[in-house]
């Protein structure tokens, strides 16, 4: 066992490789950092490696995701669907114990979607604000990502017509919450991971 301010080292080494496999679109990056079945010491050949050790995600807005599998086709999806993506991460705190780290972090995330039909450049850039937690776990070939969660942070609106409506749900559909998050189905605010 390695000393625990290397360990921490390490976990946070992985940490910022998982946001960088993100931004540069590099699914296989990602999926190197997540665990697999031979990671756990599971014998692939009896067992489906889609849901040995039960990988889990949730994204901001996504119902959650269990088994690796399905972790992978969501990331594939989004990075299908995201021409730019630039996650700038805060309050980075890391606690180790054993082969289990945690990670809690803020993503501040810049994202643009696909130009308008007539431009080469980018459509608008978005910025949003999310909290995540990441668990790692320990593995012969390094740290691996056993969980992601992510929830958006809502900002206060200074609009006087909102602030109304948050102490009455029947003047809005979801009080206090923006409309693009009603939608339960809805992949998350503006379709970005994190």
């Amino acid at each position: 066992m390695s000393a625990p301010h290397t360990d921490v080292e390490q976990v946070e080494a992985a940490n910022a490789a998982f946001y960088e496999a993100l931004e540069q679109g590099d699914f296989e990056g990602v999926s190197a950092l997540w665990l697999t079945p031979a990671d756990l010491g599971v014998d692939e050949t009896y067992h489906d490696p889609a849901d040995i050790g039960v990988v889990s995600c949730v994204h901001p807005g996504w119902p959650v995701l269990t088994g690796r599998g399905e972790v992978l086709r969501s990331y594939a999806l989004i990075m299908a669907n995201t021409d730019y993506i630039q996650f700038f991460l805060t309050d980075v705190h890391v606690s180790v114990t054993g082969d289990t780290a945690l990670v809690t972090c803020t993503e501040n995330i810049l994202s643009g979607g696909p130009a308008p039909e007539d431009g080469e450049e980018l459509g608008p850039l978005v910025g949003q604000l999310v909290v995540a937690t990441n668990v790692f776990r320990r593995t012969p070939d390094g740290w691996k990502l056993w969980s992601h969660h992510a929830s958006p942070v809502l900002a206060e609106s200074d609009d006087a017509d909102d602030s109304a409506d948050a102490g009455h749900p029947e003047n809005a559909d979801s009080p206090g919450i923006p409309d693009d998050l009603d939608d339960p189905g809805a992949p998350g605010i503006d379709g970005t991971p994190s």
